[in-house]
């Protein structure tokens, strides 16, 4: 359990779903003094009324099984629930700040990078925005339903602070909150760090008679429900659909595309070709207007380069051994980094990487889960880099 100060007051953001419900009612349970907010962003799809879908089984199930995030169905989640545990709740317009995270996430497609927006969502929105209405309410501490810890060390500096990995590490999203201030980790808070089963944090909410206990995991980008990003980068960004040429690794042409922005580094599907084999993409140039796709070989890179970066320790002088995380769902490879100065840093993995994407995060962590910074990816290294010895 983590530290209460003596200012016990908790921002809990709330999406409407098991995870932030269950650790507002763990909060609580600890002691702290909860206030329950929904981030209202602007983004949402039309839904049924809140009238109509509590009194309507087939809506209710049709919430149910919806898997995005930050719509008025969720909102009307997380008011019940923050009734239910009888702690306040406001809902809060950060409609202006998430355009800007929209803007962000159609201009790295439009520039060939795939972006992450949940990442930047918490870098921007929860972990500052909503850390500014914090201090409004005269609350030292921000929480969410994140599987990450907190790790707290002696001492009363920024550096005795630390996120690590969740226990449950299936569940673990430390990769998305990477970029969090260091001088603000003091004061945020993830209950659900220490749970190890999902179904228990479920069978939590049941047996507190929450109605989000079977409510699915949010899996879609709240501001894209039908999954088509291409749709919104042509509306928003029409100067990036040109059409081009595919290219095969020595430059002969297979196809044509309809704008690079729809493609992002290791694609096999919806590539419109007839190659006989699997082929993935491998390269996307902006300034030529190609997309070059190859074998699975193509994808692999020795090292990475990347930028932006936010350090949650003081980075160390020469290599460093870590696990690199490049992608949310994807398993730490072991190898080395460096940093090349205060934002930015070399990485040389063991073993060669597939599908190294500009635009997502690098993230580095030690042998103990602990994160140690993280990055964006500028570019892969398909050739090996001197490594420092």
């Amino acid at each position: 359990m983590q530290r209460m100060s003596r200012n016990g007051k908790v921002i809990m953001a709330m999406s409407g779903g098991v995870d932030s419900s269950v650790a507002a009612w763990m909060l609580r349970e600890q002691g702290y003094e909860v206030v329950g907010v929904f981030l209202r962003v602007g983004a949402h799809v039309h839904e049924p009324s809140a009238d109509a879908s509590l009194a309507c089984p087939t809506l209710a199930a049709t919430r149910r099984l919806r898997h995005g995030c930050c719509s008025a169905t969720d909102a009307i989640d997380a008011r019940a629930v923050a009734g239910r545990l009888g702690i306040p709740f406001y809902a809060l317009n950060f409609e202006k700040e998430f355009e800007r995270i929209i803007d962000y996430f159609v201009d790295e497609y439009a520039r060939a990078r795939t972006p992450n927006p949940c990442v930047m969502c918490n870098i921007r929105v929860k972990f500052g925005r909503l850390l500014q209405y914090a201090d409004a309410m005269d609350a030292e501490f921000v929480a969410t339903g994140h599987y990450a810890r907190i790790v707290l060390g002696d001492g009363s500096d920024d550096c005795a602070v630390r996120l690590a990995r969740a226990r449950n590490l299936a569940k673990d999203q430390s990769y998305v909150l990477f970029g969090i201030r260091r001088d603000v980790l003091r004061r945020c808070l993830f209950p659900l760090g220490e749970a190890t089963d999902k179904a228990r944090v479920r069978q939590i909410a049941a047996e507190l008679g929450l109605r989000v206990h079977d409510k699915p995991d949010s899996q879609e980008i709240c501001f894209v429900p039908d999954q088509d990003y291409r749709r919104l980068v042509r509306q928003r960004r029409p100067d990036s659909v040109r059409t081009g040429e595919i290219r095969d690794s020595s430059q002969r042409v297979l196809g044509v595309h309809e704008g690079v922005a729809g493609f992002t580094i290791g694609q096999r599907r919806g590539l419109g070709l007839a190659a006989g084999r699997p082929v993935y993409v491998t390269r996307l140039d902006v300034l030529n207007n190609v997309v070059t796709v190859g074998d699975r070989d193509g994808l692999l890179a020795a090292g990475l380069v990347a930028d932006a970066v936010n350090w949650l320790v003081e980075p160390s002088a020469g290599a460093v051994r870590a696990e690199i995380k490049i992608r949310h769902m994807s398993t730490p490879a072991a190898g080395l980094f460096m940093a090349d100065g205060p934002d930015s840093f070399q990485v040389w993995f063991d073993e060669p990487q597939p599908a190294v994407t500009p635009g997502q995060a690098a993230v580095l962590y030690d042998g103990d889960g602990v994160v140690l910074g993280g990055g964006w990816i500028r570019e892969a290294a398909s050739e090996p880099a001197a490594r420092p010895a």
